[in-house]
């Protein structure tokens, strides 16, 4: 009898060692390089917007969710089920915020804006109409956004349609309304104000001369497959 308590508490160890080593192993969210510099998408978000809203507000939603996913990893090993719980809110911030700017960055190009073209062009006109309207309702639903959020241009995979959403704060499209994001425009204060102040509509209005058309048309490939 002895000797099973002895094995079970050698395996209750070795698991928790485990877990640990699996946790401590875990590679590291990164801030993402930007393909261009801060300042090729001038004039219409100028260079210290992109500084600021790259190196130091993305970069805070990395370094915060590395250090929550720690402290859930922690949790998860204690078997802690409330302190995972209280941790729910933070991932879902950060990681939101991980994942929304991850994507934002390649929406953006200094060779961007103008038109889609082939496959993306075809699925905006059959579900919207046209590609004028595609940017007016999108525009719309993005400027309409209470406080901070996102406009999206999402993949309903279950329709096969197009559809057009906002999120509150970093609220990830994907875990929140389960369409793929294909385009999002952030309209967070800290990714216009020092540049447009407080009049997003003309915030919103720049940047689709500096929207990424050939990622967002990858982006509509993969979500097919």
């Amino acid at each position: 009898m002895l000797c099973r308590v002895g094995q079970m508490r050698r395996c209750a160890a070795s698991l928790s060692q485990t877990i640990n080593q699996v946790a401590a192993s875990r590679q590291k969210h990164t801030l993402p390089d930007l393909t261009y510099d801060y300042g090729a998408l001038e004039p219409h978000i100028n260079a210290e917007i992109m500084q600021l809203h790259h190196s130091k507000h993305h970069a805070t939603y990395v370094n915060n969710l590395n250090v929550t996913e720690e402290k859930y990893q922690e949790a998860l090993a204690k078997g802690d089920v409330t302190a995972q719980v209280a941790l729910q809110p933070a991932l879902k911030f950060n990681g939101g915020g991980h994942i929304n700017h991850t994507i934002f960055w390649t929406n953006l190009s200094p060779n961007g804006g103008g038109e889609p073209q082939g496959e993306l062009m075809e699925a905006i006109k059959l579900d919207f109409g046209s590609f004028q309207k595609m940017k007016e309702k999108m525009s719309a639903a993005t400027v309409a956004v209470q406080g901070s959020g996102w406009g999206w241009l999402g993949y309903d995979k279950e329709s096969g349609r197009l559809r057009i959403a906002a999120c509150a704060n970093q609220d990830p499209l994907h875990g929140t309304t389960g369409l793929i994001p294909l385009l999002g425009i952030d309209v967070w204060e800290h990714a216009y104000y020092l540049q447009y102040k407080n009049v997003r509509p003309d915030y919103v209005k720049a940047i689709w001369n500096v929207i990424n058309w050939e990622n967002v048309s990858e982006r509509l490939q993969t979500a097919k497959k």
